[in-house]
């Protein structure tokens, strides 16, 4: 899907009520937790939050929507915020992160993740409707850093989204170390590190990095 295409739910779905949303959001979650993407089901999650199934379907599609507007709301679809500065940016983006995956998603994620291996077209709707906003919004902000001289012209983007994203899904995804909010701030710090123009990083003060 485009960058431009908006999410099938902004689409097609009804006008958003923020509290069945957030009641929604809360039972698939804690499905996802429970039993993985299996475990997720439209009537079940009627059921949960005292809703007609007919309702739901007018909002999401399909249960692989449903799970994917779960996630979204979760990470944010626009996690870097205009802050003036490249290292404001990816904070707002990495914090993003760190406060989705603390809660529910992060103890859902393992088991999604195992799901999307086996299920194409999950695969493909969390990819488009949750990562590829979130992307966007983090490639407009390196965008924003270049106008302003903060990073260098020939880097790979892609890569960089993922050197800045990677530590997060992984330590998630394994827990072999905890998520910190230092840990986040130096991965921050190694990324505007590696994308700075030389000059900067040689007026750059050392920061301790573990």
């Amino acid at each position: 899907m485009p960058d431009c295409v908006a999410p099938s739910w902004q689409r097609y779905g009804r006008p958003r009520d923020g509290r069945i949303d957030s009641e929604v959001v809360s039972a698939v979650l804690s499905a996802l937790k429970r039993g993985g993407y299996r475990a997720v089901t439209i009537d079940g999650i009627a059921r949960k939050v005292g809703r007609a199934r007919s309702s739901l379907y007018r909002r999401w599609p399909s249960k692989r929507h449903l799970v994917a507007y779960a996630v979204v709301t979760e990470m944010g679809e626009n996690p870097a915020a205009d802050t003036g500065s490249l290292r404001g940016d990816l904070e707002a983006a990495v914090g993003t992160l760190s406060r989705a995956f603390a809660g529910p998603l992060g103890r859902a994620l393992p088991g999604l993740a195992a799901d999307m291996a086996q299920d194409a077209a999950l695969a493909s709707i969390i990819q488009q409707e949750v990562l590829a906003p979130r992307r966007r919004s983090m490639r407009e902000a390196l965008d924003r850093a270049q106008v302003r001289g903060e990073m260098r012209p020939d880097f790979d983007v892609e890569l960089v989204l993922d050197m800045l994203t990677g530590p997060f899904y992984f330590r998630t995804l394994f827990g072999h170390v905890a998520i910190t909010a230092a840990m986040a701030q130096r991965v921050v710090e190694y990324v505007v590190r590696v994308v700075q123009p030389t000059e900067l990083n040689r007026r750059s003060p050392a920061q301790p990095i573990d």
